[in-house]
């Protein structure tokens, strides 16, 4: 299958701004699929609201564009009824760890069969570039003129602390490697985080002075590092990327399934 029988031609051009790095993120994603074989009807993608849920549009495969925060929810149900799918959840800052971060951190726990894309432009593009909380400290938005004085989350950290058994960061400069870390995700049986860092030059980049979109990118080459290099003991202000955490652990379908069995037996008896 050809990467082109991935997408709905008819829903082009797309609506990212130029230079926006989502549809990077949405090619790196395809290559991952294709790489595998998969067939479309065994994919199911859900997202929320936001610039980054706009590729369930874009995407030929069975697709749920929902609520606000609420991608994880769905996909949750998705996969509790259907576990034989492959769950992909793509989303942004806020709907992921904003007003979608308390599915968040309990997919986390439960440890469901799901690959979770948190793609990371530090705000929030589709509503006019307000601060988000990706930002970090001291950066300029909209709703902080002044200056952001809410410190950051770590989307790597948060996600390991609450129980992903996959977790993983890349950036959109690095294209090769997203595409090999995607791919392990969706094959990894469990929760799988990947945080991609991506550019916005329209609303980030703008204001913040950092350039034009392959001004941001160069960025992401020079101020990342691979996990555990002699660069980052030289300099820790750089941010790896990699696979943090993969590790097996019951995946939260199974035991599901277990539950049901154990209640269909108790009433045999």
């Amino acid at each position: 299958m050809a990467i082109k029988d991935y997408i709905r031609e008819r829903f082009f051009p797309h609506i990212w701004c130029p230079g926006c790095g989502h549809g990077t993120v949405m090619n790196s994603l395809l290559r991952a699929l294709d790489s595998l074989g998969m067939s479309k009807n065994e994919i199911v993608m859900v997202s929320g609201i936001g610039c980054s849920s706009r590729i369930s549009g874009y995407v030929d495969f069975h697709t749920l564009h929902t609520l606000h925060g609420r991608a994880l929810a769905f996909a949750t149900g998705v996969k509790l009824s259907l576990p034989e799918l492959n769950l992909i959840v793509p989303m942004g800052d806020g709907d992921a760890l904003a007003i979608g971060g308390n599915h968040f951190i309990h997919a986390a726990r439960r440890n469901i069969d799901l690959t979770a894309i948190v793609m990371n432009n530090r705000i929030y593009g589709m509503t006019g570039g307000q601060y988000s909380p990706l930002s970090g400290y001291g950066t300029l938005a909209t709703t902080a003129p002044y200056t952001n004085i809410d410190h950051s989350f770590d989307t790597v950290e948060l996600a390991i602390a609450a129980g992903a058994t996959f977790v993983a960061r890349s950036t959109t400069y690095h294209v090769q490697q997203l595409t090999k870390i995607l791919k392990q995700a969706i094959l990894h049986e469990g929760f799988s985080v990947v945080e991609v860092l991506t550019q916005c030059p329209t609303y980030f980049g703008r204001k913040n002075r950092e350039g034009n979109a392959v001004d941001m990118m160069e960025s992401y080459k020079k101020n990342t590092t691979p996990i555990g290099s002699k660069a980052k003991q030289e300099n820790p202000d750089l941010i790896e990327r990699g696979i943090f955490i993969q590790k097996e652990m019951p995946e939260y379908c199974s035991e599901y399934d277990k539950i049901i069995k154990r209640a269909m037996d108790s009433l045999k008896t």
